[in-house]
């Protein structure tokens, strides 16, 4: 077996037993309870695919994405308010995008990403007090 540099892009959507995925550019489809068991599924998902030609595809290679509106329908938790204001995004356009009305740029994006996952990073380094 080869290992590849390939990247091989996922679109996730959420079910009501969890998620599921596809590839665009080949006949790969996978479903999932969370977005880890996702991921592996994709990875031996594509092995399977790939297997006649010796290729193996690792987590690496994997890009799972998702459009805005199942991100944010999905994990309410972040408002779409808050985020908009953190990243210094108008409001209403951040809204259009989520709403599907309006498909943002690559970098617009991106930008939006980079704030999600400062959010995550933030939110995974606090410790909450709890009453003994």
């Amino acid at each position: 077996m080869k290992t590849t540099k390939r990247k091989i892009a996922f679109t996730i959507e959420k079910t009501s037993t969890g998620f599921s995925a596809y590839s665009d550019t080949y006949a790969v489809y996978t479903t999932g309870s969370h977005i880890s068991e996702l991921l592996t599924n994709a990875v031996e998902a594509c092995n399977l695919f790939f297997e006649d030609q010796g290729i193996e595809i690792r987590p690496t290679n994997i890009e799972l994405e998702i459009d805005l509106k199942q991100f944010f329908t999905y994990y309410r938790v972040i408002n779409a308010k808050f985020l908009a204001e953190r990243i210094g995004m108008n409001e209403t356009l951040l809204s259009q995008y989520v709403q599907g009305h309006k498909k943002p740029s690559r970098k617009q994006t991106e930008r939006i990403l980079t704030g999600i996952r400062e959010i995550g990073q933030e939110l995974s380094e606090i410790n909450l007090k709890y009453q003994s």
